[in-house]
């Protein structure tokens, strides 16, 4: 399913830029 597939990318994309921001600005968690 493309819809599917296309929330399971978002949700990745979202996981991986809010891992990257934890990483860099640990300050702010």
């Amino acid at each position: 399913m493309i819809v599917f597939n296309a929330l399971a990318a978002l949700l990745a994309v979202a996981a991986l830029v809010y891992l990257g921001i934890a990483l860099t600005r640990p300050e702010k968690f």
